[in-house]
């Protein structure tokens, strides 16, 4: 197979990328990049009846999106391809002719009914279900009486009776199977398409595969594809296989989860920045040493060791996700962060798709208020939902707040100072919440609470003086003035 790391990441074009593909390729990715070795894309696209039209180029354009780029692939070619399984189908039959020939696979007529039926039989014995080998060794009068009843036939592979499959795993070591746990299993269908076990193998092994990582469901799938090796005598890949990722609740990641997004293009759509999506998927079964949870891709290349791949789940938490993407929000310019999150106040009828040049600087201003607070770009909508309102709902504890004996002096004298503003600004905001607290003489939390809850109706909020010059004089005059007539 040689010395050279090459590693493949497989999808099938059944569907988006979703966390779970999205892990095993970023790993793949950084084990081959860190090892100086290929990262080669291998499409599995046989399953035609789940294919989806554009599948392929979604789950390529999100990997790229998520910053993976690739050696090999059907998109950019290389020297072992085709890279889609339904461009191999001559390259499969060779070897399905081969091992027929060689009597290590055989032809199974038995129907769907056949087989469940024997199914159902040692399911009601007690048995774990597996095909019994009834055609394992057909007569030729036998085969010519099923084709003469038109027929379609499997081709099977011929398990090896009495033999021990044992595997080094790169995360959970030595792995072992016994033969007899297996059945004949199909290797080609009855419509002439080769099953993924049989398929898998013998493109590893003509794209010379040096190492396969991917999630722990496969563990069961390598004895067989260990089969194939051995029936061409070839050198198997070193496997390695990821743990789960679990919800909070430490059950498998499913669609039931609903406040869990589970496929990239969701997180693109909200505005979730691609390097910390990167950032947080490479720690979702990996652990770097020390306590660093921020890195650059070149940083993960550099550290990555697989020996760190963590035998235990990995946890999903959408909460550290949003709070890894806000560390990265927090370092990205105000350009970036607007580019990230104006979008969204348009698609939701906040601003005009066309602004002009003042409505472009007040989005601006009043996006860089929550540059450090934002999370994720879509979240800018309800952020500042405030900004957009006519009326304001007090709730109850901003009522606490305005129901306070000094509040009615401060509102007063702040709408009087406010309404002698001439040219309105920040700077003459903060002035005439100053000359307001020498009049009143109150200050701290009795001046600036008041001030703020009545305007913005919120008790916390960003820089006062800058969100009272973004909801500009009539809203201000009129708030004002609302909260004076309802606790007066």
């Amino acid at each position: 197979m040689g010395n050279e790391v090459r590693v493949r990441y497989a999808p099938s074009p059944t569907g988006n990328l979703h966390i779970g593909n999205a892990r095993t390729a970023l790993f793949n990715y950084l084990y081959a990049k860190h090892l100086g070795g290929k990262f080669i894309i291998r499409t599995e696209d046989t399953d035609e009846k789940r294919n989806v039209d554009g599948g392929e180029e979604s789950q390529l354009r999100f990997l790229k999106w998520l910053g993976l780029e690739w050696d090999e692939g059907a998109d950019i070619g290389g020297e072992y391809g085709p890279y889609r399984q339904t461009e191999r189908l001559d390259i499969y039959q060779k070897y399905v002719n081969e091992l027929l020939e060689r009597g290590l696979a055989y032809k199974c007529y038995m129907t769907e009914d056949e087989l469940e039926a024997e199914r159902e039989e040692q399911r009601a014995n007690g048995q774990v279900p597996k095909y019994s080998g009834a055609h394992r060794d057909l007569t030729e009068t036998q085969i010519k009486q099923f084709e003469a009843e038109g027929r379609q036939p499997s081709i099977r592979f011929r398990v090896p009776e009495n033999k021990t499959y044992t595997f080094q795993d790169i995360v959970r070591n030595n792995i072992t199977f016994e033969s007899g746990d297996f059945g004949d299993w199909v290797m080609v269908k009855k419509n002439g398409i080769p099953t993924y076990n049989f398929a898998v193998a013998i493109d590893d092994h003509h794209m010379k595969i040096s190492h396969v990582l991917r999630g722990e469901e496969h563990i069961s799938n390598t004895p067989k594809q260990m089969m194939i090796y051995d029936a061409f005598k070839w050198d198997a890949p070193q496997y390695g296989h990821m743990t789960l990722i679990l919800n909070e609740n430490r059950k498998k990641l499913s669609k039931r989860d609903e406040h869990i997004l589970q496929f990239i293009e969701q997180y693109k759509n909200l505005g979730y920045i691609p390097e910390a999506l990167f950032n947080f998927i490479g720690l979702l079964g990996w652990s770097p040493v020390g306590e660093e949870e921020i890195f650059t891709q070149e940083e993960f290349i550099n550290i990555f060791d697989p020996e760190r791949l963590s035998t235990s789940p990995a946890i999903f938490d959408p909460a550290k996700l949003k709070w890894m993407n806000n560390q990265y929000i927090k370092n990205a310019t105000l350009d970036e962060v607007v580019d990230l999150s104006l979008p969204h106040l348009v698609d939701a009828g906040k601003l005009p798709e066309n602004m002009n040049e003042a409505q472009k600087e007040w989005a601006v201003n009043l996006i860089s208020l929550y540059h450090d607070q934002l999370s994720y770009g879509a979240e800018i909508v309800e952020l500042t939902d405030l900004f957009f309102k006519k009326e304001i709902h007090y709730d109850e504890e901003a009522m606490s707040v305005l129901n306070g004996e000094q509040v009615p002096e401060v509102i007063e004298g702040f709408l009087e100072q406010f309404s002698n503003i001439e040219v309105l600004s920040p700077e003459e905001i903060k002035a005439s919440i100053k000359v307001t607290q020498k009049v009143t003489k109150q200050k701290g939390k009795n001046l600036f609470m008041p001030i703020r809850v009545a305007t913005t109706g919120q008790v916390h909020g960003p820089e006062l003086p800058n969100a009272i010059y973004l909801l500009g004089e009539e809203n201000v005059k009129a708030r004002l003035q609302n909260v004076l007539a309802q606790i007066k």
